[in-house]
């Protein structure tokens, strides 16, 4: 089971909605979702799957978005985790994942045949080299300036962990009234 919430800082302090991800298909949906409640000031998209991983996702009014993912291999399984997950988050070259005709075995030979043994091991090594590991992945000082810290947030448990940031930012009641 999913939840997403969005915690929007004002003067007064903060604002909590809940918010449906059905049309969120990138990153940038959900930038513009977060903008749509406030284009200036902080605004925070809290995610979770139960049990499994969370994220969130920071916006500061125009500046690109900030994401801590806290299990890369969960979310990886997750439609939602899949748009937090950038190749840059994951630090992998942009578009790395198409094969381009260089890269294209063109020998003539089909699986299976003599003289191919090698090339299929070298490419295997290259695709569990692409494999999502179940650590950390992102910002990890993207709540610092606003009480919790790297090892707070490192040390969070995935059943509890959004009520808990909502806590150390003073917004636990306000999450509470949309979950």
């Amino acid at each position: 089971m999913y939840f997403a919430a969005l915690l929007a800082r004002t003067e007064d302090g903060w604002e909590a909605s809940d918010t449906e991800l059905d049309d969120v298909e990138t990153l940038s949906d959900l930038t513009d979702l977060a903008r749509e409640v406030s284009d200036e000031d902080t605004v925070l998209v809290l995610i979770e799957q139960e049990d499994a991983w969370f994220g969130v996702v920071r916006v500061d009014g125009e500046e690109d978005p900030r994401i801590y993912v806290s299990d890369a291999a969960a979310a990886a399984r997750s439609s939602y985790g899949e748009i937090l997950l950038t190749d840059e988050l994951l630090g992998r070259d942009p578009g790395g994942d198409d094969a381009d005709l260089d890269s294209l075995d063109l020998d003539g030979t089909e699986d299976g045949e003599p003289g191919d043994s090698e090339d299929d091991e070298e490419d295997q090594g290259s695709v569990s080299g692409d494999a999502v590991s179940h650590s950390p992945v992102g910002d990890r000082y993207i709540l610092a300036d606003l009480g919790v810290s790297e090892k707070e947030l490192l040390a969070l448990d995935e059943d509890d962990a959004l009520g808990t940031i909502a806590e150390a930012l003073g917004a636990a009641e306000v999450l509470e009234t949309v979950r």
